[in-house]
């Protein structure tokens, strides 16, 4: 009988990206039922962050078997809000009707289109959540980002901070909802200035290995063509640069570290961070970027099986 894998503390970095987070959905789900890893930090933005606070809330209610539970609740309520999430995250009419809603967004702030202040996702996070809980008793440590809108720089609210408002705000697309003012402070979502961070995770964190879990490819196979196609690739990359610069900083960083000049503690450490990317690859290049919207329950699961998926090959690539 062949023993059962030693288990490995990883790092988690969660990117947002609307409802294409149910990728991610998919990847944790895979990872808490296969049982071989444990969690040591979690940075994640926008849904990446509601992923990594339904993830902490189940696994302190149950564990591994808690944390699945969360997780499939938290979208399960995402496809079951998707009437009340017409306007802002879907359009059962259809595609016509969603570019026109879109449309208004450059003429209109979320203010006026939404005076009553109506967000469904804080509702969701509100009735799943127990900040008081996280806060004081979370197994992971957490940063949830986003983005000062005064200056743009990035916000980690970690364990000691993070807040209903916290997560809030780093969902918080400008387009749809009016600015989450925290401590005197305004902010928008965290994909801006970190999608997802990896700073803390490096040097706050003790795991070697940071698992990226991305929710649209770092590359596309061929340019734009159209105009619709152009709007759509300025739209990942405004939400993808700060992570691929990040990422490449660190690997310059380890590259002048190889050349076996005498490491301070940090230093080793650095040199010992293996950075790992998951991602749908050519799986989501079908799906418009304006996917990110759509909140139909049989669109999520989709999404999740592609991520149960790539989380299987992941490991069993990692352990051949």
């Amino acid at each position: 009988m062949a023993a059962a894998p030693r288990s490995v503390k990883i790092s988690l970095a969660l990117q947002g990206g609307g409802a294409h987070g149910a990728f991610t959905w998919g990847v944790l789900d895979y990872f808490l039922e296969e049982g071989s890893l444990d969690f040591d930090g979690i940075s994640a933005t926008s849904s990446g962050a509601m992923n990594a606070c339904a993830l902490t809330q189940g696994w302190l209610d149950g564990e591994r078997d808690g944390a699945r539970k969360m997780l499939a609740k938290l979208w399960e309520a995402v496809g079951a809000q998707a009437s009340l999430m017409r306007w802002a995250f879907a359009s059962p009419a259809g595609a016509a009707t969603e570019r026109i809603l879109l449309g208004l967004t450059r003429y209109f702030t979320p203010q006026e289109m939404n005076p009553l202040g109506i967000n469904p996702v804080k509702n969701i996070a509100a009735a799943l959540f127990d900040f008081d809980k996280i806060r004081n008793s979370s197994p992971f440590k957490l940063f949830i980002a986003a983005t000062r809108v005064r200056d743009g720089r990035l916000k980690l609210f970690d364990n000691a901070d993070l807040t209903l408002d916290a997560l809030i705000a780093s969902t918080c697309l400008p387009q749809l909802f009016a600015a989450v003012e925290i401590d005197g402070e305004a902010y928008w979502d965290g994909g801006y200035a970190g999608n997802p961070a990896i700073e803390p995770l490096v040097y706050l964190c003790n795991a070697e290995t940071i698992a990226c879990v991305l929710v649209q490819p770092i590359e596309r196979a061929q340019p734009p063509a159209t105009a619709r196609e152009i709007g759509e690739r300025i739209t990942e990359l405004s939400f993808s640069t700060t992570f691929i610069r990040e990422l490449e900083t660190l690997q310059t960083a380890q590259n002048m570290l190889a050349k076996n000049f005498p490491l301070t503690p940090l230093g080793q450490r650095l040199k010992k961070i293996d950075i790992q990317v998951l991602e749908p690859g050519e799986s989501l290049d079908s799906y418009s970027a304006k996917t990110r919207l759509t909140a139909r329950m049989d669109f999520l699961r989709d999404l999740r099986d592609l991520g149960r998926e790539r989380a299987r090959a992941w490991l069993e690539k990692r352990r051949s």
